[in-house]
């Protein structure tokens, strides 16, 4: 009776199974979608970034600013200069102070390849941070 009873209790329990189907699909579905999100994630813009390094802050130092009117003159601060003297003016100039900051101001219709190169020789004088002073488009009204 008790063989009979195993067997009994084997034959009508109700084994249940895991349909594959739906899993297999499921895991496609998300295959594909890291496939296509993957690259997405790897794309950027590269950038160097600056390194900022702690040193003393000297209050009576001003900030360089760089002008160029409209009749292509090059002022720093209030002192006219050529493009030619920037650079050796701008070396000894930078030779004295701890940070090598400029902030270049153009007016908006000096011409684009006159104020790359004036860029170009502050940067070959060896200007870290070079700023561009533009105006909001509120005070410009």
């Amino acid at each position: 009776m008790d063989y009979r009873r195993r067997r009994n209790y084997f034959e009508n329990k109700c084994f249940s199974e895991i349909n594959v189907t739906p899993l297999v699909d499921v895991v496609l579905v998300l295959l594909i979608i890291f496939m296509v999100a993957a690259p997405m994630l790897q794309m950027g813009i590269d950038v160097n970034l600056p390194r900022v390094k702690a040193r003393t802050v000297d209050v009576t130092e001003e900030k360089l600013v760089l002008t160029i009117n409209t009749r292509d003159e090059i002022f720093l601060n209030k002192t006219r200069i050529e493009l030619s003297d920037l650079r050796e003016k701008l070396r000894n100039i930078f030779a004295s102070r701890i940070d090598r900051d400029l902030f270049l101001r153009a007016d908006k219709n000096v011409p684009y390849g006159f104020v790359v190169a004036v860029m170009s020789e502050a940067r070959g004088a060896g200007v870290d941070k070079l700023g561009m002073i533009t105006e909001s488009p509120e005070e410009s009204k």
